[in-house]
């Protein structure tokens, strides 16, 4: 008897793209061209010269990995941390900035991390040492160096400017492996550097959690509180959009063969003009979002070893397992086989 699909899986994250965008400038002043390596990663050039429109987390992740490919700098996402403006993280940092301790300000960034990127949580734990670690509740963390590098850093500076003080942590830890550490890394994080560890954190002693922040303003800070709350708000109405709709009927109507439009549109009510334009309105297609769930659901269930890949070609609507594997292999550059080796949760 065939499995039934149980829960659902969530929008596909995006995230504001800033990062990305910070990566494209540095490909661009190298004299780069940005049409290739944006389109390995799924994007267009479009989505990253409109400064409103998000991306995927994945898609940015792939960016960092590919511009540092093609620039030949395997600690891409250490260096692209450690000189951008921190304001143009927006309104999160500025929620950061005017808090009273960092403390305070490590908190915000927990709770509203979500705004700027949806594929990543920050945890901040406050027991023997403070501890800012780094979460992927959806996206394959087996693929990415360069973003967690640059988040890392990233949270570091902002604890330095936001305090005034060069506080030095006890050690970083990296999930993902590295055989080497340059001097500059060495210099800059100024503490134990740890690879191949069991998460991505960096833990301070527990008194920098006092220390407070230089710029603290606490009528501007209760106004961006307010600001704050009602972005994630927005965020969080946003994931239940026509986009998201489609997607749950599509994981329901996948294992049966009838993931098409006529069918979704017909479950939501919705001429098939009045669907794709309620789609376009998103800035989505259809193709594209039936891609991107295929994908996701895929890489989802290759992570549950007892699932058979016969199984999960079936639940992300493939006839056969042919058909699956060359679709999988297409998007990846991996068989599902490969996949599942590779990228078994630790």
């Amino acid at each position: 008897m065939r499995k039934k699909l149980t829960g659902r899986l969530s929008s596909i994250p995006t995230a504001t793209g800033g990062i990305a965008r910070l990566a494209c400038a540095r490909l661009r002043k190298a004299g780069k061209d940005l049409k290739p390596v944006l389109a390995d990663a799924g994007l267009a050039i479009q989505g990253i010269e409109n400064l409103d429109c998000r991306v995927k987390a994945e898609s940015q992740i792939k960016v960092l990995e590919l511009a540092a490919t093609e620039l030949h700098d395997e600690y891409f996402g250490f260096r692209l941390a450690q000189d951008f403006e921190l304001g143009e993280i927006g309104l999160v940092y500025y929620v950061m900035a005017s808090s009273d301790r960092l403390v305070d300000a490590l908190r915000s960034a927990e709770r509203y991390c979500a705004i700027n990127n949806e594929g990543i949580r920050i945890r901040l734990s406050i027991n023997t040492a403070v501890t800012i670690g780094l979460e992927y509740p959806t996206l394959d963390r087996g693929t990415d160096r360069h973003h967690t590098e640059f988040w890392l850093v990233t949270l570091l500076r902002i604890c330095r400017a936001l305090t005034g003080v060069r506080v030095a942590p006890r050690q970083v830890k990296f999930r993902h492996l590295r055989t080497h550490i340059p001097n500059d890394v060495r210099t800059h994080l100024a503490c134990m550097i740890t690879y191949a560890a069991d998460t991505d954190e960096i833990l301070f002693p527990k008194s920098i959690g006092s220390l407070p922040v230089i710029g603290a303003d606490v009528h501007l800070n209760k106004l961006l509180l307010k600001y704050a709350d009602e972005a994630l708000g927005q965020r969080k109405k946003l994931r239940a959009s026509i986009r998201s709709q489609v997607e749950d009927q599509l994981a329901q109507l996948l294992p049966n063969g009838k993931g098409n439009v006529p069918e979704v549109a017909r479950r939501l009510g919705m001429s098939r003009r009045t669907f794709a334009r309620a789609l376009s309105e998103e800035g989505a297609t259809f193709s594209a979002v039936l891609t991107d769930l295929r994908q996701a659901l895929a890489k989802h269930y290759l992570r549950e070893e007892q699932l058979p890949i016969s199984e999960i070609a079936w639940l992300v609507g493939y006839g056969e397992v042919s058909s699956f594997t060359h679709a999988f292999t297409s998007w990846t550059g991996l068989t599902p086989r490969e996949f599942r080796a590779s990228n078994t949760v630790r």
